[in-house]
């Protein structure tokens, strides 16, 4: 195993980072390209053995980083998103050849948002307070105290942003951090431990393993030494990773995909609402948040359907490389041959593929929309996690409502109307963690972010970070008894 490798002219060592040095593990796995299923390279795959070590060495590291002023965390912090914006042409060319998500979205979007990230979470730190207040002449004071060492495990389908949605607030909160990134998706991972140590982030502080799932992630959730534990990814996972924490009672935060509508009243833009419904083809439709369920009211659905596939025609479907295209591959064999297993089901119990329907070539999926679909369907009730979208119709909001809340997940709803009144109505009606009324995925860090039902647990953002990282204290003060006044 050669400890390093060249992604597209960009050099990235292939092993753990752990206690602030490279790690090399006995054994390693296979990183595929999505975008040409060729090899990337050979990556440490670390097992319970790498996980002590990471957790020694965030353990070690705490108590020195928990005692770091907020002012030099955050100056850290900024670092760090200097490093990023230093790096951005880097990080989106070695992330595209990784997952195969878009180069431009990657350079114009994604890694600024990344520095964006350690920057928010940075100024955040430094007004992060709250107003004493008095009971009964007692003054009460609440302060975050750092939780300890966090695990955190990230997903493949935007593996760096959605890893530092974790990371930067984490380590806001005076926590040191173990890091496990998915095996589909690893290289930005060890890059950014770089960009960390080279912003001076003390050794230990940040850690970075590598492995399969349950390989080494059962050694992680189940550590006594760790304080925090935050996850996205499937359903079946959490469960797990819940279970492996529930000995210690490790405190969770669970963000765990859905299966979210889009609701299209008549009196809404058609032309917006067209616009929202094929965005959902997003990423190859690899998108926690994407409004799979396309929901629209009956007397405009023809004409609706008819824009859409006009809209949806237009779409380029290639390599995320090229400036000009849409839709790039999905992330793996396995993923795209889940997919295909979807629509081939529906298909075969009645619905019908107006667009797509079929795998296109190499690792990439036609961007479909089913029809003919009922509530209760297979292809409805469960995540795709590809470019599949599903269209049913309703004749009034009460049916609307029905729908869109109709299955057991409830991260997120978008809704198009042109009467506030209505948006009002129904926004309040809809079980979901966000909705958005006429826009689609306007993220700020300052809200809350998270999902109901089966698509999560807990919410992160804003002091909604800092509440799960940190230990919250109320300290109460008597108004008198002191005996020394010097």
């Amino acid at each position: 195993m050669t400890d390093k490798i060249t992604v597209a002219g960009v050099r990235v060592d292939t092993r753990h980072w752990i206690g602030g040095e490279r790690v090399a593990s006995a054994t390693t796995f296979p990183d595929t390209s999505p975008i040409d299923g060729g090899p990337i390279g050979e990556i440490a795959r670390g097992g319970p053995a790498e996980a002590e070590a990471a957790v020694a060495a965030a353990r070690a590291a705490f108590p020195a980083w928990a005692a770091t002023s907020r002012a030099e965390r955050a100056r850290i912090l900024h670092a760090i998103a200097d490093g990023v914006e230093k790096r951005i042409d880097d990080l989106a060319i070695v992330e595209t050849t990784d997952n195969g998500a878009l180069l431009r979205s990657h350079r114009r979007g994604v890694m600024p948002r990344v520095a964006h990230n350690f920057r928010f979470f940075a100024d955040w730190l430094l007004k992060l307070d709250h107003e004493d207040f008095e009971t009964r002449g007692h003054t009460n004071h609440v302060s975050w105290d750092p939780a300890g060492p966090s695990v955190l495990i990230t997903p493949w389908n935007a593996p760096l942003m959605l890893a530092t949605w974790k990371v930067a607030p984490a380590l806001a909160a005076g926590n040191t951090v173990v890091l496990k990134p998915a095996e589909w998706s690893p290289l930005t991972a060890s890059l950014l431990a770089d960009i960390a140590a080279e912003a001076g982030l003390p050794a230990g502080v940040f850690n970075v393993v590598q492995g399969y799932g349950a390989e080494i992630g059962d050694a992680l959730t189940s550590h006594p030494d760790v304080r925090r534990i935050s996850f996205t990814g499937s359903v079946p996972t959490a469960k797990h990773i819940a279970a492996s924490a529930a000995a210690n009672l490790t405190p969770l935060s669970l963000e765990l995909g859905g299966k979210s509508p889009l609701l299209v009243f008549a009196d809404a833009d058609l032309d917006l609402a067209v616009d929202l419904a094929v965005e959902q083809y997003d990423n190859a439709g690899q998108v926690c948040l994407a409004a799979t369920r396309i929901l629209v009211e009956e007397t405009v659905a023809e004409e609706f359907t008819r824009r859409f596939t006009e809209k949806a025609a237009g779409l380029i479907q290639g390599d995320p490389r090229d400036e000009a295209t849409d839709i790039g591959p999905n992330i793996h064999p396995r993923q795209l041959e889940k997919i295909d297993g979807f629509v081939r089901r529906a298909v075969a119990a009645g619905a019908r593929a107006v667009i797509g329907g079929h795998p296109a070539e190499g690792q990439y999926y036609a961007p479909t929309l089913l029809t003919g679909v009922g509530q209760d369907s297979e292809v409805v009730q469960e995540e795709v996690f590809g470019p599949v979208l599903t269209l049913q119709t309703f004749a009034d909001e009460d049916e609307a409502v029905r729908l869109a809340n109709g299955t057991r997940f409830g991260l997120a709803a978008t809704l198009a109307t042109g009467d506030p009144a209505r948006a009002e109505r129904v926004t309040a009606r809809l079980v979901a963690g966000t909705v958005w009324v006429n826009c689609f995925f306007v993220r700020d860090l300052q809200a809350p972010f998270g999902g109901s039902r089966l698509s999560g647990v807990g919410r992160e953002g804003g002091d909604w970070s800092f509440d799960f990282y940190c230990d919250l204290k109320n300290t109460v003060t008597a108004p008198t008894g002191w005996t020394n006044h010097g």
